[in-house]
């Protein structure tokens, strides 16, 4: 009897900085959501793609988990929770190193009362005590239940097969949606826009980089090169934050640049030329006319 191919959505929750994208660029292989050391990195809904023998998974990376502030951050939010709408898994992270708070506890309460199974992965296990990590989840399943808990390490790849296998066996009979070679349903222009804003994150101070958007302007392929031209704008909400953003005879600006095109052009594949422009608009993640120019948007 012919093996039936099995496919589905699994939502992948968690409080801001757990390694949500970092473990969404592992299990697809690809570098596809940006990583930072910095909280609230995602703001968009990310679909990863893990395609194996017989089965399909599409993962949708959610933004963290926290008290909106503004419009952007009420909008992340309502992307997180929305996403749990259609799914046929919940996988929620855990941080093991910084250890399971008030935050994480109020968060899998909230969820079980969806009909999704519930699968607790307990990432950074090469940073934690294991002692520690094991006590804390067992504390945290005495107030609701999970239906398989798996200990990882996203940065070391460690434990991954077996969340994977736990993720299969939860996978109905269906179609493959999406091609063998596609890792993500996000277009190019997307992409780019997020490796320039994750550099950012990863530059510059803690209060400059959640008040940046980044804009694509062009994006052009020289006729008969192998160079694509790229022009984007960066918008911050200050004129203090634009200095910064530049630095000294533009320092800031041309490493951001530097760092930036190293990611996009093994994204494209090809030579990169990468213009960029700061300009800024305030409050702009209080505007929805802003939010929808920069993508972000219901």
């Amino acid at each position: 009897m012919e093996k039936q191919y099995r496919s589905g959505f699994v939502a992948i929750l968690g409080r801001p900085n757990v390694g949500k994208s970092t473990l969404l660029n592992a299990l697809v292989g690809e570098k596809i959501a940006i990583v930072s050391h910095k909280p609230q990195t995602t703001r968009n809904t990310i679909q990863g793609v893990l395609t194996g023998e017989g089965f399909q998974i599409v993962f949708l990376d959610t933004p963290g988990i926290h008290q909106p502030k503004n419009k952007l951050g009420e909008y992340m939010v309502k992307t997180a929770w929305r996403s749990l709408d259609e799914v046929e898994a919940i996988l929620m992270l855990v941080d093991a190193a910084a250890g399971i708070g008030e935050g994480d506890r109020a968060l899998f309460q909230s969820l079980q009362n969806r009909k999704a199974p519930l699968i607790l992965a307990v990432n950074k296990m090469d940073a934690a005590n294991e002692d520690t990590a094991r006590a804390q989840v067992a504390h945290l399943l005495t107030l609701g239940s999970a239906d398989e808990v798996v200990y990882i390490s996203a940065r070391r790849r460690k434990g991954l097969n077996e969340l994977e296998a736990a993720l299969q066996k939860r996978l109905p009979e269906g179609p493959q949606y999406f091609p063998e070679d596609m890792i993500t349903d996000q277009p190019e222009q997307r992409l780019i826009c997020e490796m320039i804003r994750e550099k950012m994150l990863i530059l510059l101070q803690e209060e400059v980089p959640h008040g940046i958007g980044v804009e694509l302007m062009a994006l052009r392929e020289r006729q008969g090169q192998a160079l694509i031209d790229i022009e984007a704008t960066i918008f911050c909400e200050r004129s203090s934050h634009k200095g910064i953003i530049i630095g000294k005879q533009g320092s800031m600006l041309r490493k951001i640049g530097q760092q930036a095109r190293y990611d996009i052009e093994k994204l494209l594949g090809c030579q990169v030329n990468l213009q960029l422009w700061v300009k800024v608009r305030e409050n702009w993640r209080n505007s929805p006319l802003a939010l929808k120019e920069l993508g972000y948007q219901d």
